[in-house]
């Protein structure tokens, strides 16, 4: 089963210089609990986003550059060969919008963090058009953080 762990905000917008526009700490709880354990596909950009491995997961890179490598990163140059890699079970692709793009087609399970503001972005993702809702969890504001809602979507 391939699932992917995002937050986008009102207006697709999911990053910005490499980062995320918002500070959410329960976003952050809830990406390492749904990724624990499983192998994560993601772009290079979001790899160096970390600033080092993940602890508890396995990082699959899915990049373009047939020269690039990095210490914690499991190197793959199309989908098909990162998923191999993943082998069976779960697995999470967690970005970057390039990424999103290249494995919708074979996403079961999309975990959306819908953040309520509409942030300057360089990363923006589309919204997820013919996904059923199976669960929302709302959060209100909270000081400068913007609401938000946790939301599960299937096929």
């Amino acid at each position: 089963m391939i699932f992917f762990v995002l937050a986008r905000a009102d207006n697709g917008v999911i990053g910005v210089d490499g980062r995320l526009p918002w500070r959410l700490p329960a976003d952050l709880k809830r990406f390492k609990a749904l990724t624990m354990g499983r192998p994560m596909v993601m772009g290079r950009k979001t790899f160096d986003s970390f600033p080092a491995p993940l602890p508890g997961r396995r990082h699959i890179v899915l990049t373009r550059d047939a020269t690039w490598h990095a210490p914690g990163a499991e190197v793959a140059h199309d989908v098909d060969a990162a998923l191999a890699l993943a082998g069976a079970g779960e697995v999470a692709v967690i970005g970057g919008a390039e990424i999103y793009a290249l494995m919708l087609p074979r996403a079961d399970r999309i975990e959306l963090t819908e953040v309520h503001c509409t942030p300057d972005g360089d990363a923006r993702v589309p919204a997820f058009d013919g996904w059923r809702e199976i669960a929302r969890e709302a959060h209100p504001a909270d000081g400068d953080r913007p609401a938000y809602d946790f939301v599960t979507l299937v096929r």
